[in-house]
This record gives structure tokens, C-alpha cells and sequence, in this order.
């Protein structure tokens, strides 16, 4: 083939990429590669067409061969870096990324795809800077703009999120990117109707944005006055919108040697989170006999209880930052027999749509939802007949209920928790009600409610803490908040985040009564004022999430705690307040009732887990 013909065909292809006709393209590069097999041109543009059909190991053989040919190809060393990323390795994807940026510093791309890689490696503060390197080319790009506030979302610096997708919307109202990440924004700052509002917008723009209508059905859990016929309707719609399940992979052939069954556990939670706490005992505990466990993280961030929980699996894979195709293809050459999700929508629902695509006989949802997931292909949710009754929560999911155990959780308290103390108004100070909820929970409606408590008990106090209250603007907001539901700002306390958790759960030493949110409790929370002896006082509704309440004050013992409604959650607190000798026995006792309840029955819940995971085998029929 003359040189003449070469380029005719080349210049041909490259039409056809330019213009997305990728099958056209990938013909012509091809028969350039037949005759000139070491062609750059041909060997480059052909990966970068496998790269964008996600074939990701022929991608990355052709620009691994390209870049040989040509070392000092930004583009090439580029375009490997994504299949890097593609493929799970930040670190080499970085080293190619600053080999490009390097050789050309105004090289935009470069810079963009670097900052993920560090913020695939939990080096945000790094990655911000790439990031503003990409601005400050690319000024008028709404796409840097949004990546840029996005990573400080990550670092928790809201207010700049919120300043960069604003900036965003501001060169593209459309911006759809831009949109959603200050619809998330707004929630992780507890903005919870205004998030809602937020992700609506979104789906006028791209009704078929998965993540805005799962983040959307997460803030619903928030508010008041949204029926549970109304949240079900809206996890169905989502269900609706990832169409019908694929068809139950094939179990293991029956009969024959009795094997453990191959268990996989994905969740974004395997860290320091509170998932984990409740995680942990159990697969400490889990039958290695009869269970072999796979644990697939799906965060950057990788900790000292991540370590720990490596221990207790076959298996550990992070899939954080590669596509559904790669994490999808890991899953099924793996063959678990359970596959079980631990984050439902609290995640955005990421990995949510894989399951419809049935990567295991058995899929379940677990611990870290509060809700059905409404995915078809979903089996099986694990819960307890407390937070999720039988018969009137049935029809509100789409997945079988199988309650499990006396409670759905199994709560690890940690080493360095500091012994209780006698409730602090024994000894003279003010009577504090407190709560460390997250801050989106406590509606205005429940702050109501807390401001009839402090009237009923002269003198109180209301002791809150929660994440980024450290901050002028959250605690002014807040502060509207308490003024607009009678609340005298001189009766509140406002403390923000604690770093080491003993300290964190030393303040409960301030707090005489523990007060839970509604609709949406508290469940580390809880548990955490539960051991440091501190009485809760819930307020039951007619969900899981507003049941949560139910099945760990039972637990422990004192259902009495429990509210008929808002007039005897007034009463119920307010009588722990003025009957000092019952409070103070309360306050000895709760540790050791805790210590003896089914929460802490760590081996015990381990083997209900295993023995519900059996059960639902069974009605697979390949056991």
C-alpha cells in the first residue's frame, strides 16, 4: 500500500471518529495496521476507538504499543492514563499524567484527568489544584468548574462546592453536571427542599439521570409529610426507569460435595463509617466453613478498619472510579452465589443498576437504606419485624422481607469509649437534652417539638452537635431555625465536629437525655448514647425509617421510651427530667443492658445472618 493511500485512509477514519462514527473508524485503522503494523497513527487512534467502546485490555495493548513507538506522545500517554483509571490503578494513570503535563503544561485534559487520579487516591487537596490549573486554561468550561467544586464537596468545604457550580450554571444553566452537584451540595449542607428542588431540575434536563433520581429518593427519607405510599411509588419509578431485571444467573450444579457458599459484600462503606460499626461483628463472626467472603469497597479513602476487614475475606477489590463495564466484569469472574448491597440510595446508587443486571442467583440489600431499593432483580432485604412490620410493610417493597433477627443491627462500640457518668444535672448544671444527629434529620416540625420539652422544664438545655456546626453559616442557619420554633438562642449549645470518637462520645457526659430525630431516627447515634448511658427518647412512625427507633430501644429494654405521639414524646422526656432517681438508674445500668441485648450478641447475629443468607439460598433451588 502506497504512503498516498495510507493517508487517504487515515484521514478517512479520522472523519468518521471525529464525527462519533466509531465502527467506520476503527475499519480504517485496522487495514492501515495490516500493511504497516508499528503505524503510531494507526495503533494510537485504534486504542483510543476500544477505549471509548470500553474495551479496556485491547485499549490498552495498542496504546502501550503506540507510546513505545512514540515516548513523547502527551496525547497517547494520556489516552493510557485513562485506561489506567478505567482499569483501577490511579498510580500509573498518574505517572502518565504528569509525563504529559510536563511536556505540556497548557494541556487541559492532562490536568483534569490528573485531579481525578489524586482524588481516586484520597489526595483531594492535591487534585484541587489540578483542578484550578484546569480553570484557569479553560475558564470558560463548565465542566472544570463542576469537577472542581465536586472535590470540594469531598473535603467538605461546601460554601466553595456550592461558589464553583454556581460558576458552572452561570457560563451553562444547562449544565447538567453542574446541576446535580449542587443538588448535592445542598443536601450535604442539610438543605434538604432546596436539594430537592435541585435534583428536579436535573431530570427536566436528563430524565434518565440515575444518580439524581436515586440522591432524590435519599432526601425524600429527610422530610415531613411524604407519605410511605408516596416514597414507594417514587423507589418503584426508579425501579421502573432501570427496565426489567436480567434474567437469575445460573447457580452451581446440586448435589455433590457440600461447598461454603461464596458470599460478596459491595458497598462504598468498608472505612471508617458508620456502616462499618455495625458490619464488622458480623463478619468477624461468620462461619468460615460455611461462607466465603468477598468484600468489594467502592471508595477512595482505605483506613485501619478497611484493614480489618480485609482480614475477615478471601477476596478484597476497590472499584472506585472504573466504569459499571469493568466492575460488572470483575463481579461475574468472581461467580458469588449471594451478592449483597450495603448502600441502596444513600450513595447516589452508584453500583444500584449492576444488580438489575443480575450479577449473583441471589442479591440482597442490607443495612445501609432505610428503604426498599425498588431494583428489579433485587431479591431479598434483610431487616427485623420491628422497623419493618409484618404484613403492613410488605406491600411497601419490592424486595421479600426476611427478618432475621430480634434486631436488625449489630452495634460495635469502640475500644477507647469512655465509662458513663452520672447524668450531669446530678451534679448542678442545667438539664441538657442533646442530639448528635446529622443535622438534615431534625426537621422544623421536631424542633417544635423540642422548644414545647424546654418549656415544659424550666431552666433546660438543648445540647447539639453535628457535622460542620464549627461553621458561621451552618450555625446562623440553624440558628433562624431554632429562633422561628420558639427557641430562645441562649437555651442551645452548638458543637461541631469531634476527630477522635473517644472525645466525641465524652460529650455525652453533658447530656442527661438523648433525643431522637423524626421522621427519619438515629442509629449510631442512638447506639452510641445507648452505651454511654444516656436514655433516648423516640418517636415511632410508620416506616423503617422512623422505626429504627423502635427495634433498638426494645432491645435494650426500655420500649417505654418509646412516644405515642408528640404530646407523650413532650411527657416521656420531661419525666425523665424531673425524676432524678429513675434517670440515674437508668444511667448506670444501660451499659451493661446493652452489653447483654441482642445489639451485642455479636456471634449470635452472625449466625442468624448466615442462617438467613442459607434460607434465602434455599429458595433459589440450587442448594
Amino acid at each position: 500500500m502506497s504512503p498516498a493511500r495510507i493517508r487517504r485512509i487515515l484521514q478517512t477514519a479520522m472523519e468518521h471518529h471525529r464525527a462519533g462514527r466509531l465502527g467506520p473508524a476503527e475499519l480504517g485503522y485496522r487495514e492501515i495496521r495490516a500493511t504497516v503494523p508499528d503505524h503510531f497513527d494507526a495503533l494510537h487512534l485504534s486504542g483510543l476507538v476500544a477505549y471509548q467502546q470500553q474495551r479496556h485490555d485491547e485499549a490498552f495493548d495498542l496504546l502501550s504499543r503506540a507510546l513505545r513507538l512514540e515516548p513523547g506522545s502527551e496525547l497517547c500517554a494520556l489516552r493510557l492514563a485513562l485506561v489506567w483509571l478505567a482499569r483501577g490503578d490511579p498510580r500509573r494513570a498518574e505517572a502518565l499524567l504528569r509525563q504529559a503535563v510536563s511536556r505540556r503544561p497548557a494541556l487541559a485534559e492532562g490536568w483534569e484527568h490528573l485531579g481525578l487520579a489524586l482524588k481516586l487516591q484520597d489526595r483531594l487537596k492535591e487534585a484541587i489544584v489540578c483542578q484550578r490549573r484546569v480553570v484557569s486554561l479553560r475558564s470558560a468550561d463548565p465542566i472544570g468548574w463542576c469537577n472542581l467544586g465536586l472535590t470540594f464537596a469531598s473535603l467538605g468545604d461546601l460554601t466553595e462546592a456550592l461558589a464553583c457550580h454556581d460558576r458552572a450554571l452561570a457560563i451553562d444553566a444547562a449544565c447538567v453536571g453542574a446541576r446535580f452537584g449542587r443538588a448535592q451540595a445542598l443536601q450535604q449542607s442539610h438543605r434538604m427542599r432546596e436539594a430537592l428542588a435541585e435534583y428536579d431540575r436535573v431530570l427536566v434536563l436528563a430524565p434518565d439521570h440515575l444518580e439524581a433520581r436515586s440522591c432524590r429518593l435519599t432526601a425524600l427519607q429527610y422530610l415531613d409529610g411524604v407519605s410511605r405510599e408516596q416514597l414507594f411509588a417514587e423507589h418503584r419509578a426508579y425501579g421502573q426507569a432501570l427496565g426489567p431485571a436480567s434474567q437469575p444467573s445460573a447457580g452451581p450444579p446440586s448435589g455433590g460435595e457440600r461447598r461454603p457458599l461464596q458470599v460478596a459484600i459491595l458497598s462504598p462503606d468498608l472505612r471508617t463509617h458508620a456502616c462499618a460499626f455495625f458490619l464488622e461483628p458480623i463478619v468477624r463472626h461468620l462461619d468460615r466453613q460455611r461462607f466465603a467472603l468477598t468484600l468489594y469497597h467502592d471508595h477512595f479513602r482505605e483506613d485501619a478498619v478497611s484493614q480489618r476487614l480485609r482480614t475477615h475475606a478471601v477476596r478484597w477489590r476497590n472499584f472506585v472510579g472504573q466504569p459499571g463495564v469493568e466492575v460488572e466484569r470483575a463481579i461475574r469472574a468472581d461467580a458469588p452465589d449471594i451478592l449483597i448491597d450495603l448502600a441502596g440510595h444513600a450513595n447516589g446508587g452508584v453500583r444500584l443498576p449492576l444488580f438489575a443486571r443480575r450479577l449473583a442467583p441471589l442479591q440482597i440489600t442490607y443495612l445501609g437504606y432505610p428503604d426498599t431499593t425498588g431494583v428489579p432483580g433485587m431479591d431479598c432485604r434483610l431487616t427485623d419485624s420491628l422497623a419493618d412490620p409484618v404484613g403492613e410493610a410488605d406491600g411497601l417493597a419490592t424486595e421479600r422481607l426476611v427478618r432475621f433477627a430480634p434486631t436488625a443491627w449489630a452495634y460495635q462500640p469502640p475500644e477507647d469509649a469512655p465509662e458513663p457518668r452520672p447524668p450531669p444535672s446530678a451534679g448542678g448544671a442545667p438539664f441538657t437534652f442533646g442530639s448528635f444527629n446529622y443535622l438534615g434529620k431534625i426537621t422544623d416540625p421536631m424542633l417544635r417539638l423540642w422548644g414545647e420539652l424546654l418549656q415544659r422544664v424550666p431552666g433546660s438545655r438543648l445540647l447539639l452537635k453535628g457535622l460542620r456546626l464549627e461553621e458561621a453559616q451552618v450555625r446562623a442557619r440553624i440558628g433562624e431555625r431554632l429562633v422561628a420554633a420558639g427557641i430562645a438562642p441562649g437555651r442551645v449549645g452548638l458543637l461541631g465536629h469531634t476527630a477522635a470518637m473517644a472525645d466525641h462520645l465524652a460529650l455525652y457526659h453533658r447530656v442527661d437525655v438523648a433525643l431522637d430525630p423524626h421522621p427519619y431516627h438515629g442509629t449510631t447515634t442512638t447506639c452510641e448514647a445507648l452505651w454511654m448511658g444516656v436514655p433516648v427518647v423516640s418517636l415511632p412512625g410508620d416506616r423503617h425509617a422512623s422505626r429504627v427507633g423502635v427495634s433498638l430501644l426494645t432491645a435494650v429494654g426500655h420500649p417505654e421510651w418509646l412516644a405515642a405521639d408528640g404530646p407523650d414524646y413532650v411527657r416521656i422526656a420531661a419525666g425523665l427530667a424531673t425524676d432524678p432517681g429513675r434517670l440515674a438508674r437508668a444511667r448506670a445500668e444501660l451499659r451493661s443492658r446493652m452489653a447483654q441485648s441482642a445489639l451485642l450478641d455479636h456471634a449470635g447475629q452472625a449466625a442468624r445472618f448466615g442462617r438467613a443468607l442459607e434460607e434465602c439460598w434455599s429458595r433459589v433451588g440450587v442448594v
